[in-house]
């Protein structure tokens, strides 16, 4: 796996039970149950993950919402580093036989999941129908948050003329992005994003809805949606190939 990049994503919902049934009519996935987590599955690939909030973050009304993963080579360095910088470390334990993880919030509150371990495999495709296929950040103002990162994962962020920060990992690689979205679209919170592939994004579109999703704003080759818990929010979008093709040697 490449340290610090995106490579896993897992949806926490106050209810497990009305949640499920909407992705797997939505992406054709099936659920499996172990312990207390949910993994999702496309014909034998793994491509999610879900879990029941925590009390604790009930008790905070924390949204529903879809978790982006990072891989990193020391969990105990970026804890640190996130420390220093602003950052609040919600969660950092260590499960044995797995590896280890911690939940961080950046300066803004945008919460996100480091992972040290090979346990968790990369799910991000490059171009797969119905699986994960870009994660990146939404804020209300980038400047706030870019040291941050920049600081913690080694990345090299850089505004284009769309006002769009590409980020670039320590290898020169185009990994993710950072957008500037305006609360009309985006909420009051700060977050990651996970967007999703799908063949035609029409049909997908009327399952959506069909299924208690919302739509929230089309783009030119993307739509926004919350699912039925109409607070966790994705992007779909199209994609040509139907064969699982894992975004690098990970």
């Amino acid at each position: 796996m490449k340290p610090n990049n995106p490579f896993f994503a897992d949806l926490s919902t106050y209810s497990p039970e009305k949640t499920i049934p909407f992705y797997e009519k939505v992406f054709g996935w099936k659920y499996y149950k172990s312990n207390d987590y949910y993994s999702a599955y496309l014909n034998n690939d793994e491509v999610a993950g879900l879990y029941e909030t925590p009390e604790k973050f009930k008790q905070m009304r924390m949204p529903h919402f879809w978790m982006t993963y990072f891989q990193v080579e020391s969990i105990g360095s970026i804890v640190e580093k996130a420390k220093q910088l602003g950052g609040i470390i919600e969660i950092n334990y260590e499960l044995e036989g797995y590896g280890k993880i911690a939940l961080i919030r950046d300066p803004q509150g945008a919460g996100f999941t480091i992972y040290e371990g090979d346990k968790l495999k990369n799910i991000r495709t490059k171009n797969t129908e119905n699986t994960l296929i870009w994660n990146e950040l939404h804020v209300s103002n980038a400047e706030n948050v870019i040291p941050f990162y920049q600081e913690i994962f080694d990345w090299k962020i850089i505004r284009d003329q769309q006002g769009v920060y590409t980020v670039i990992n320590s290898k020169g690689e185009y990994i993710t992005d950072i957008l500037e979205a305006p609360n009309i679209y985006k909420g009051k919170f700060e977050y990651w994003i996970c967007t999703f592939g799908v063949k035609d994004l029409q049909k997908v579109k009327g399952k959506i809805l069909k299924n208690g999703g919302n739509l929230i704003m089309e783009e030119e080759n993307r739509i926004l949606f919350s699912d039925n818990s109409n607070e966790a929010f994705f992007y779909i979008k199209e994609v040509s190939n139907s064969s699982v093709t894992k975004d690098g040697p990970w």
